[in-house]
Formats: C-alpha cells, structure tokens, sequence
C-alpha cells in the first residue's frame, strides 16, 4: 500500500470511493453526489488530502479542512476518511489517519476533529482506536432518507501534551 498526496488525476476514484457512500448510506449526510469538478476542487483547495493506493489502484482517501470558517477557528480541523468496502478492515484507514495527523499536526493545527453519524457506530469505534474523545452527541441535526440522524463529535489534540490551554477537553 502507497499512501501519497491526492493528484487531479485521482478525481474519478475519490468519487468512486466517495458517492456510493453518499448515495446509498447515512454515513455522509451530503444529499447529493460529488460532481467530478467539485472532487477537483476538493483536492485543490483542502490543506491536506491523501489517497491510498493498493497495486496502484486508489481504494480510499483522507483529507482535512478547516472546521468552521473563521480565523478563529484557523488551527481546529474536521477530516473526511473514506475507503471502498474491499479496503476495509486491513488498517488502511488507520495508516491513511496517521498521514493526515502527521500533516495537520506538522501544519500547527492544535485539534482535529470528526463528525460521525449516529448510524455508523463503526466509525465512532474507529476514531476511539485512534485516540479521539467523543466530546458530544448532537441530537437531530441531520436529515437524510426522511429521517432525522444524530451526530457524535469527536476530537483529537494534535499538539504536545501542556500546549492546549482552554475548556477541559
């Protein structure tokens, strides 16, 4: 497995990784598909955006922007993880995580955070394997296939430990 900076060359396979999951799961609250210029322009513009190839095919991606607009929030990042079913379960996602925290931390972004379904109770378990703290459980805010869907926020400070000075996280 190579692990590499996204390229435009690698639009069609992040949208092939990325709109079945759109399309068909409440993982991604997105109600529409990606069209390939807005992949284009999600590998353009992200600070970091990472793809995952196995015997040189892209099997999934990782990437990381900021969480809220606002200088106020220039160093709190929210990341997207995504990887075609017949890559998961082999520590791919894991290796592709352990690239965009190295980034964003290298980048001085102090907290990386994920937004996680209440109906993907495997992410949730994935981002704790990997160290982030489940800070809070936002009850109804996303509304997908007519129904109402939970978020579960989680967190992870990237800076060493004594660097973060505020709120008890």
């Amino acid at each position: 497995m190579i692990v590499r900076p996204a390229e435009m060359r690698d639009a069609d396979a992040i949208a092939a990784a990325l709109n079945p999951v759109i399309r068909n799961t409440t993982i991604s609250f997105k109600p529409y598909e990606l069209s390939l210029d807005e992949v284009r322009e999600l590998i353009a513009m992200a600070p970091g955006i990472f793809v995952a190839e196995v015997d040189g095919k892209v099997v999934g991606y990782a990437s990381y922007d900021q969480f809220r607009r606002g200088a106020g929030y220039a160093r709190s990042m929210e990341h997207s993880i995504i990887l075609a079913p017949e890559a998961r379960g082999h520590g791919i996602g894991r290796t592709l995580m352990a690239v965009v925290e190295d980034h964003a931390r290298a980048a001085g972004v102090g907290s990386l955070w994920a937004g996680v379904s209440g109906e993907n109770p495997g992410g949730v378990a994935f981002h704790d394997r990997l160290g982030f703290e489940t800070v809070a459980v936002l009850p109804k805010v996303g509304f997908k296939f007519n129904r109402w869907l939970d978020l579960t926020l989680m967190r992870k400070w990237l800076q060493p430990a004594g660097d973060e000075t505020s709120g008890s996280h």
